[in-house]
């Protein structure tokens, strides 16, 4: 195998619990949604995140609320809504009602990587860049703000869905210093894993608590990590 430069993670269910997303930051979004239209609805700050959804939704505070909890009943990735999403959590981050619960074995490896002068660390999220950037800067952890850490970051906006090779090509070609074969991928999603190795990514499986079952086949064809602590060195 070629040597390892970049490592490129996903978020849910790689770096923090799937729960998180599903079970606090959702649930926050929605409670703080009413309030913040109201209080915004006609802001110059607002303007670009409710120009971002389709006419039909943006005429009124009650259309656009209702079609925000509809798409999020569907958990549904599309990039309006996943912005939206971002400016609602901002406050809550900043305010320490939101801290993102990392891994135990997250934080320490991604600075053991960082001392030892190893591989980039970068990240590819379905959630917004904005929204990874406030996850990464109010972690659990010490510190807390992991953002030095990090090298870039990609979403299905500036790089494209994360089940199509396209996607990962696309993020490859962004830095053209390292070669897409000494990239290595970490999702829990298998279709991810399988769309960067077909673009030539190395790629692991992550297999944390609370994440869907693996079937037997994916087992055999993937390496499966259950922590970034088995990856070592790099």
């Amino acid at each position: 195998m070629a040597p390892v430069r970049v490592v490129l993670l996903d978020i849910e269910g790689t770096v923090c619990p799937i729960s998180f997303v599903k079970d606090v930051l959702f649930p926050y979004a929605l409670e703080a949604l009413p309030g913040t239209l109201k209080a915004k609805w006609d802001s110059p700050e607002f303007a670009p995140y409710r120009a971002a959804f389709p006419a039909e939704h943006a005429g009124s505070q009650e259309s656009l609320a209702a079609h925000v909890r509809d798409l999020m009943s569907k958990d549904l990735k599309i990039s309006y809504l996943k912005s939206l999403q971002g400016y609602l959590w901002e406050t809550g981050y900043r305010n320490g009602e939101l801290k993102a619960p990392l891994f135990p074995d997250v934080a320490p490896q991604l600075a053991r990587w960082r001392e030892h002068g190893g591989a980039k660390v970068m990240i590819y999220s379905s959630g917004s860049v904005p929204a990874q950037k406030l996850l990464f800067g109010h972690t659990n952890g010490e510190p807390s703000d992991i953002l030095p850490w990090l090298s870039d970051f990609f979403d299905t906006v500036n790089a494209g869905p994360k089940q199509e090779k396209a996607s990962y090509e696309e993020i490859a070609a962004k830095h053209q210093e390292y070669p897409i074969g000494e990239w290595l991928f970490l999702s829990d999603n298998v279709k991810e894993v399988e769309a960067a190795k077909q673009a030539g990514t190395q790629s692991y499986i992550v297999d944390r608590p609370g994440n869907a079952e693996l079937s037997e086949e994916a087992r055999k064809q993937h390496r499966v990590i259950e922590s970034f602590e088995e990856i070592g060195d790099l």
